[in-house]
């Protein structure tokens, strides 16, 4: 069962504790490493999407002053002990395209890294790469979905029957029965916009390899140091007791940051070539050619369904529209978009399919909520399909199909859903949005010749990513466990050391919360270390998936609470007393109940327990105050949510602007309300740029032509509208504490709400989008290609 835990500074609305540095410019990011006799690196990429290379000459590249060292392909590949490392791989038959930290042979997509210079500095190295001859012969491109899946389409691995990388049905009951006997059937065809995470920070590695030792120490802005370290041994042949990889202040991850790049490989064999450290750090464009991108995707959604409502089947294929090579995580994002595609709903038969598909576009990695969006995106808009071919609101479609609170643990098409209460979410989004006058807002609007409308969605997040056995059984070639240590030093300080990476989300603040409380102390009196491999402890898939603040913090939770025990014990002797008649309150121990009598301080339990040990430390207690504990759950959590918006169109230029955002949210035990609306928040924002701006767009001959924040448009301040979140609590019974993950939640639902409010604001043309996103053009298309069939249909007697 869940660990009660009492009011306190969980569930505050603490300011985060790193701030004040980061804000004041005090952080060390990547690019603020500087080491004795660092060179610079710099790539060159490809500017072909698919070519041969048959000849590399980097002769005059080296003979240029300042210039220390050139990679090639072959070269990289002759002293790497295996190809870049796919650590997700559930589809066990899975087409691997095995490729290295430079291209070998071939070239698939533009950007690609050909070769790699270091030299005394960026300026110098960037010259270098105009000296490097590469001979291509260049190669048809394969560059759409419909393009790669062609009879006679060009073949991007010359070993493979067609460009079909993998394929795997996963069924749940009888999807044939249920459609056969349905009283009516919808079916949608759903496109997702290619989109990327944009971090302030770019990507980048300082690697350092010892020639005296053959140690390797790195600096990299990853989200995943530990796995990092691992993925480097693998590569580079190197025992990881030998590597020490260290993550200073990340300026933000979204995903993109857990991915394992070439780069990182390629400074250190650069640092091991010239026996010096190496710096390599990305600039804006490449990392819209080199950094993964994420979300494209084609989904044929189908759902059978009664007369009243209840859906009893779902069909759906989801069309992965993979890059030229496989990312760190592989078929993973989409593979989930398949596995979640049924979202919150108690459907009993599920037919789903995921494929993909190479193509010369960058490789398909990790962004905010990998496959959870397009699923979202599928089931809801299939739902609002549904509710308008029987005439029924969206939300009553919703509501009878819903998960029951008396269902869970729920087992869905692959997970077990382990709590909630869905339909009480969904109606108190409802009853928010009635007291706030959204309704009459659109209303007046419509009086004014105004075009405002409601959309909602529901989304269900997976969380708290593990248990390992069960991961590994699904693919996962690494584990998903979190290790945490706190320990109490000789003055009574608190000091918690993780393997999470910090990059804006407020983990260290989180973390702190829960060690003060469970123990005792003042926040202020609680250090958390994180960022060193060699430091700190393991954690087995680092900060992604939505499970710092669920597994960090459930780890911590016991760890503290045994740790408290301790103290419980030493004070005991000190003012002896039975240990169950003691209170902790500010770093003061003392008899419950008796204010102004005897005590000790958390400083006197410290010299008791490394200093001072006579007549303080009872018999058979070992000195010190530390404890470590390791969480890997028997499941994942699911946090789930509503989403609703209120959005206006402009009928002439088909602006959308977001006039509202409201989100009901249950992520379990809330430790620090403030950081999850933040949490929340910036996922909507993110969301709102994957449905109305945000899209990487390739030229017909496979040139990317999004390659500045020109091209490819972010929302700012002056289009995100104000938020508001409303909080409800179902803890997850098999994590300490009961806490859920929120990272990715708003990420999810943000579409489907936005797409359901633009055509609720638009109801005399009865439109259906099937696009993201939504830009201008495409919606004042769609409002021309509806008005014929809307003109038609009030015509008909």
């Amino acid at each position: 069962m869940t660990q009660q835990l009492p009011p306190g500074l969980i569930g505050s609305r603490v300011r985060r504790q790193e701030d004040p540095r980061l804000l004041t410019g005090r952080g060390q990011f990547v690019d603020d490493v500087a080491l004795p006799g660092m060179l610079e690196a710099a790539v060159l990429r490809s500017p072909h999407p698919h070519a041969r290379i048959t000849n590399v000459d980097v002769s005059e590249a080296l003979a240029l002053p300042g210039v220390f060292a050139v990679l090639t392909g072959e070269e990289v590949r002759d002293v790497c002990a295996s190809p870049q490392p796919v650590v997700w791989r559930m589809i066990p038959d899975q087409r691997m395209t095995d490729q290295y930290a430079l291209a070998v042979d071939k070239v698939r997509y533009v950007g690609q890294a050909v070769a790699v210079v270091a030299a005394v500095d960026r300026y110098v190295a960037e010259d270098a790469l105009g000296l490097i001859e590469v001979d291509y012969e260049v190669l048809d491109a394969v560059v759409t979905l419909d393009d790669a899946l062609a009879e006679d389409a060009p073949l991007l691995y010359e070993d493979w029957p067609d460009n079909v990388s993998c394929r795997q049905t996963i069924p749940k009951g009888d999807a044939a029965a249920a459609f056969a006997e349905a009283d009516v059937v919808v079916s949608e065809t759903l496109t997702y916009g290619r989109q990327m995470g944009t971090p302030l920070e770019t990507r980048g590695a300082v690697m350092s390899w010892d020639p005296f030792t053959d140690r390797l120490e790195g600096w990299m802005s990853t989200q995943s140091p530990n796995l990092t370290r691992d993925l480097l041994g693998e590569v580079l042949g190197l025992p990881v007791e030998r590597i020490r990889v260290r993550t200073p202040d990340v300026g933000g991850g979204f995903g993109n940051k857990f991915d394992f790049y070439g780069e990182e490989v390629l400074a250190a064999l650069l640092s091991r070539r010239t026996g010096r450290p190496v710096k390599l750090i990305e600039d804006r464009l490449e990392s819209f050619v080199a950094n993964a991108h994420s979300r494209e995707q084609r989904i044929e959604v189908s759902v059978a369904a009664k007369a009243d409502g209840t859906i009893t089947g779902l069909r759906g294929t989801v069309y992965a529209v993979l890059g030229g090579q496989l990312a760190t995580v592989g078929i993973g994002p989409c593979w989930l978009s398949m596995a979640v595609m049924a979202g919150p709903y108690a459907i009993e038969n599920i037919e789903a399919t995921v494929v993909g598909v190479v193509t010369n576009r960058s490789p398909y990695g990790s962004y905010r909520g990998w496959g959870q969006p397009k699923a979202n995106f599928a089931h809801e808009r299939i739902i609002e399909k549904l509710a308008g071919e029987l005439g029924m609101a969206a939300n009553d479609v919703r509501r009878r199909n819903l998960i029951p609170p008396d269902a869970f643990p729920y087992a869905s098409q692959v997970f077990f859903y382990d709590s909630g209460n869905y339909a009480e979410c969904l109606d108190l989004a409802e009853k928010a949005v009635a007291e706030r006058g959204w309704a009459q807002r659109r209303d007046t609007a419509a009086e004014q010749g105004r075009s405002v409308g409601i959309g909602f969605s529901f989304h269900i997040e997976i969380s708290a990513l593990g248990p390992s056995k069960i991961m590994n059984q699904s693919g996962l070639q690494h584990s998903s466990f979190d290790e945490e240590v706190v320990r109490i030093d000789s003055s009574g300080g608190v000091v918690v050391r993780t393997g999470l990476s910090a990059m804006g989300q407020g983990i260290q603040t989180a973390l702190a919360q829960v060690a003060a409380q469970t123990l005792g102390v003042p926040l202020d009196s609680v250090t958390v270390h994180h960022g060193d491999t060699e430091t700190n402890p393991f954690t087995g898939y680092g900060t992604g998936a939505s499970r710092g603040a669920a597994l960090g913090g459930g780890a911590l939770l016991r760890a503290s609470t045994r740790l408290r025990d301790k103290v419980l014990r030493i004070a005991a002797n000190i003012l002896e007393a039975s240990p169950d008649d003691l209170e902790i309150t500010d770093g003061r121990i003392s008899v419950a109940g008796t204010p102004g009598g005897p005590s000790v301080t958390m400083r006197e339990i410290g010299d008791a327990a490394y200093r001072r040990l006579a007549d303080k430390l009872p018999d058979g207690e070992d000195p010190t105050l530390e404890e470590r504990d390791v969480l890997d759950p028997e499941n994942v959590a699911f946090s789930y949510g509503t989403t609703a918006v209120l959005a206006e169109i402009d009928r002439e230029t088909g602006r959308v602007t977001l006039l509202d955002y409201l989100l009901v949210h249950d992520c379990g035990t809330v430790i620090n309300p403030t950081i999850v609306d933040g949490q929340i928040h910036g996922g909507a924002t993110q969301g709102i740029g994957g449905a109305l701006f945000e899209e990487i767009v390739y030229s017909p001959e496979g040139q990317p032509l999004t390659t500045t924040f020109m091209d490819y448009l972010i929302p700012t301040a002056s289009e995100i509208p104000t938020f508001e979140t409303v909080h409800m609590t179902t803890t997850a019974d098999h994590i300490p504490g009961g806490f859920k993950g929120m990272g990715e939640a708003g990420t999810i639902g943000a579409a489907s709400a936005i797409t359901s409010a633009i055509e609720n604001a638009l109801p005399d043309l009865g439109l259906r989008l099937n696009r993201l996103p939504v830009t201008p053009p495409r919606l004042l298309q769609a409002m021309t290609d509806a008005a014929p069939a809307a003109s038609s249909r009030e015509e008909t007697p």
